[in-house]
């Protein structure tokens, strides 16, 4: 389905509770929900639609409506590493990117079948910048989504196989059954077989 508006959307009143529930735009009054509304597209992808691709400098902002996205950086040889995922009531950006003048040093990628509502970027930055409060919650959020990759990086190093997935259990066990295994194995630096033998000896 090619992108459409809120308004044009024939889902637009279930979208607007979504998009109320956001964990950034909760928050919004209704003068700011109006005006936020009017610059959205709403996009369904599915799964293993690329949103943004590592190296460009066209960046957009998407709020998660539905499904799992994850964060991925590739390397020279096609290696990829999974940053974090990202379901429902979340966004994705490359804002600190955009803020530096720097291509996107990942890819966002669907998970799962997904719907999105995205603007550019620099359209995002601009309603910021024009309230502030927002901008804060906002800008909060990057850095603990940002702080919460280094912790996950940190583990991979510091925890075993099952120390991993319990802490994966712990801090997301509403998407340990969503995201396909494979996935999630790589997410953790693990085979999909000794995910699988973790769990079937009742280790995690």
């Amino acid at each position: 389905m090619a992108p459409l508006s809120v308004q044009d959307h024939p889902e637009r009143n279930v979208i607007r509770v979504q998009l109320g529930q956001n964990v950034v735009l909760k928050a919004m009054n209704s003068g700011q929900t109006a005006e936020l509304e009017s610059r959205l597209m709403i996009v369904d992808c599915q799964k293993g639609d690329s949103l943004l691709t590592q190296g460009v400098h066209e960046m957009e902002q998407y709020f998660i409506l539905d499904g799992i996205l994850k964060r991925v950086v590739t390397n020279q040889e096609a290696k990829e590493m999974i940053l974090r995922f990202a379901a429902e009531r979340d966004m994705e950006t490359s804002y600190a990117a955009w803020r530096l003048g720097t291509p996107t040093p990942y890819s966002i990628v669907c998970v799962t079948k997904a719907r999105v509502a995205k603007l550019p970027l620099q359209d995002w930055v601009a309603f910021l910048d024009r309230h502030h409060g927002l901008k804060e919650t906002f800008e909060y959020s990057v850095m603990e989504l940002m702080s919460e990759i280094m912790a996950h990086t940190i583990t991979l190093h510091l925890l075993d196989a099952p120390g991993r997935v319990k802490r994966f259990l712990r801090k997301h066990p509403e998407l340990f059954d969503r995201i396909p295994k494979k996935e999630l194995a790589s997410y953790l630096n693990l085979s999909a077989e000794t995910l699988s033998r973790l769990k079937q000896r009742g280790k995690i």
